[in-house]
């Protein structure tokens, strides 16, 4: 039970168990914010790309 409690103080005393919960957090933000990029642009493209369709198509029709 000692060694128990030494490693639960060691634990609870060690900073870098904290700074990786840190990272982990701010990673978990970048990738969110990567991911709504990502799929802000394909919209954004994907309309644009159905513009230009849209505007060739009716100019060599006519």
């Amino acid at each position: 039970m000692s060694k128990f409690m030494t490693m639960a103080r060691q634990f609870r005393d060690d900073e870098n168990g904290a700074a990786m919960v840190e990272y982990t957090v701010l990673l978990g933000i970048i990738t969110v914010a990567v991911i709504a990029t990502v799929i802000l642009v394909g919209t954004w493209v994907s309309g644009q790309w159905t513009t230009l369709n849209s505007t060739l198509t009716t100019a060599t029709a006519a």
